[in-house]
């Protein structure tokens, strides 16, 4: 899951920053060109971040270590805290529905970062 959630928006925005920016996340509303100017670098930089946890995600679903879930758990967690935190204090600017749209979302996110820290249960 947590692949798929980072190559959707790590494609979208690092190759489309300009529609990122307009239309993120799509059908739910958008909620970043109302927090600020259109930054091309910082899209892209978002959208390659993204792509990286992605890369990562693949890469454990192909090893398959423990550790390295953890590792990866850990890294999502921390980028997914900070992001929620950061959206938390920052939803005056959208209507309800978004705000609490974005924070679901952002709930969800840090959810799979911390269950990837969870140890395996054992058969």
């Amino acid at each position: 899951m947590s692949a798929l959630l980072a190559l959707f928006v790590g494609v979208w925005a690092y190759f489309f920053p300009q529609s990122f920016y307009d239309s993120f996340p799509g059908v739910l509303g958008s909620w970043v060109s109302v927090d600020g100017p259109f930054n091309e670098h910082l899209i892209r930089d978002v959208g390659a971040m993204y792509l990286a946890l992605g890369g990562a995600s693949i890469g454990c679903l192909v090893w398959g270590s423990e550790v390295a879930y953890r590792v990866l758990g850990i890294a999502w967690t921390i980028f997914g805290a900070l992001h929620f935190a950061y959206h938390a204090f920052h939803l005056s600017h959208m209507p309800v529905v978004d705000a609490v749209g974005e924070m679901v979302a952002l709930g969800v996110s840090l959810l799979l970062g911390v269950l990837l820290m969870m140890p395996a249960r054992k058969a």
